[in-house]
């Protein structure tokens, strides 16, 4: 019987110092503990998983940042005649199973790291003739229907046929934490994950609009239980503000169009004051230039004037196709389309091209200041 295990790989990880790489990697093999209660090694450069149930970690690591790919394996002690009864018996695991057959051709792709008494040449052309000898398949070595992956490392030799595409970027944890506006819709969740995927730690923090919007929780608590399921070891905190009165008082004082400008320029400072207390470095959003009217570089600079911590949109430079994309690729898309009330605060000729000093006056005649530390005193953890 074959001993299984499961190869991760990680990318930019690698290039790192010594000592910033050793830290990453720590981490990296935390957050896959938080889902994976199994014997986890490390060695040059690749982490080894020895699972109870292969396929219920496989699906766990699809959703660890971090991981370039993976593999699940077969291992050997490096000698011939062990390498030589794997290989038979990994292939013909494969034919039975209807992976590979005699009408497929094939080609080994063998790796090496350490001193052997063989080139990494000379074992693919004998794991290649130990393939041939159970299928007589044909070899091809530039487009071959089937790829047998032969990785030698030491006094352990590995055989596998597959890569899973993992994530990619780095650890979360490892960046420190950020503060991120998220709403129930398509770009703010995304902008989210991809600031995980940067190895970045969350704070979500949500505004209820009531009663400009229906106040139900349903889709944002939705949206926070799938990015959640991103955020292996990391704690993934979810705060909500009352926003509808600092809204009402925007409608009331100000004039109509700048609605939408206030709103964003208040999101922005009361973020700022939360994640200051969250011990947080920079405010996420899921701005992309000029999708809607607050997000036109005018008035991108106009919500972000009064706020002196870093804004960060990873969305800016995307449309909404690739932006949507990804959030069906994370989960979050179905949830982001679910029917709801929309936002009746929006004016029907919003501000497009909003001049600074316009939008500072506005913030002073409804006593801005003090509707945000109102706003902060509502803070409540939903998660």
């Amino acid at each position: 019987m074959l001993e299984k295990l499961i190869i991760v790989r990680y990318g930019e990880i690698g290039i790192k110092s010594p000592k910033v790489r050793g830290r990453f990697e720590r981490k990296l093999i935390d957050n896959i503990k938080t889902v994976i209660n199994d014997e986890i090694d490390l060695k040059q450069g690749r982490i080894y998983i020895y699972p109870q149930d292969i396929e219920k970690a496989l699906q766990s690591l699809e959703k660890i940042v971090g991981i370039v790919s993976f593999s699940p394996a077969a291992v050997t002690r490096t000698n011939h005649d062990s390498i030589k009864e794997l290989i038979e018996t990994y292939t013909n695991e494969l034919v039975d199973e209807g992976s590979f057959s005699s009408d497929d051709s094939f080609a080994i792709r063998c790796r090496r790291v350490g001193e052997h008494d063989f080139s990494s040449q000379e074992m693919a052309a004998y794991c290649g003739s130990v393939v041939y000898g159970v299928t007589q398949s044909k070899v091809d070595l530039s487009h071959p229907d089937f790829e047998l992956f032969v990785e030698i490392r030491g006094n352990k030799t590995y055989v596998f046929h597959h890569k899973i595409q993992g994530l990619g970027g780095l650890p979360v944890g490892t960046q420190g934490r950020v503060v991120s506006l998220v709403s129930s819709g398509i770009d703010s969740p995304v902008a989210t994950f991809l600031m995980m995927k940067r190895g970045c730690s969350v704070t979500m923090i949500n505004f209820n609009n009531h009663p400009y919007t229906s106040g139900s929780n349903e889709k944002i608590l939705k949206i926070y239980e799938k990015l959640k399921e991103y955020s292996a070891g990391a704690k993934l905190k979810l705060y909500q503000i009352d926003y509808g009165e600092y809204l009402h008082k925007c409608i009331d004082k100000a004039p109509e169009r700048m609605t939408c400008i206030l709103c964003k320029s208040g999101m922005y400072q009361i973020a700022e004051k939360i994640a200051e207390k969250e011990k947080a470095l920079a405010i996420i959003d899921g701005s992309s230039l000029g999708q809607v009217a607050s997000q036109t570089l005018p008035n991108v600079l106009a919500t972000r004037y009064s706020t002196s911590m870093p804004v960060l949109s990873p969305l800016i430079g995307l449309d909404k196709v690739e932006i949507e994309n990804i959030a069906k690729k994370i989960g979050t898309y179905d949830i982001s389309i679910l029917p709801d009330s929309g936002c009746s605060a929006v004016p029907r000729y919003p501000e497009t091209n909003a001049e600074l000093h316009l939008v500072l006056e506005a913030l002073e005649t409804i006593a801005a200041e003090n509707e945000f530390e109102k706003a902060v005193s509502s803070v409540k953890k939903l998660k």
